[in-house]
């Protein structure tokens, strides 16, 4: 059943999910407002991708590592509790990060259905005064700040939730720049 879903929501595009139902469930008697309809196509379209995603980041714990589990006297929930899960998480919170800024992303096609977003508010301006460069162009500027401080805002909680539960290697804790100027710094030195 979870197979079919997350096969389902994969293999057809958004737009697609959020006019079924917007337009479809009332024609089974299933009445939503817009933004009813747009949360509840976003929720869906990001479950299936998150199932696939935790999915396989529980592949990917070695199986030895619950046999061990299990040889110390931990029962199957306590294992997938203490060490599955946890693992799992941490290894795919990167995917599941960008899975989010994704359907955030995607929420422009929700001005279809009239919802009023920022793509909604573009248009509209871009109607009223014909300047679509200046509107689109603030859109775009506006999505790129909320991609970028969500992911901060998430990589942040990802750092305190999984602190010590991923692998280490020498730069993984370090931000991009200070990698850079640290391995740069360190080859002008010995280059004098």
């Amino acid at each position: 059943m979870v197979a079919s879903y997350v096969e389902l929501i994969r293999n057809t595009p958004f737009i697609v999910q959020l006019f079924f139902v917007f337009f479809g469930l009332p024609g089974l008697g299933i009445r939503i407002d817009e933004v009813q309809a747009a949360i509840l196509a976003m929720t869906v379209n990001l479950g299936a991708y998150a199932t696939e995603i935790v999915r396989a980041g529980i592949d990917s714990i070695p199986r030895g590592q619950v046999q061990a589990a299990q040889a110390l006297g931990l029962h199957g929930r306590q294992v997938f509790r203490h060490v599955v899960l946890p693992q799992a998480l941490a290894n795919v919170f990167p995917a599941l990060l960008s899975q989010v800024l994704i359907v955030m992303l995607g929420s422009a096609v929700v001005s279809q259905i009239s919802v009023p977003d920022l793509t909604y508010a573009a248009n509209f301006i871009q109607s009223r005064n014909f300047r679509s460069f200046e509107s689109y162009l603030i859109i775009t500027a506006t999505y790129l700040l909320l991609s970028i401080l969500l992911r901060q805002l998430l990589n942040w909680l990802g750092r305190g939730l999984f602190a010590g539960r991923t692998p280490h290697t020498p730069d993984a804790r370090r931000n991009w720049w200070t990698w850079f100027a640290r391995r740069h710094v360190s080859t002008m030195a010995t280059e004098r």
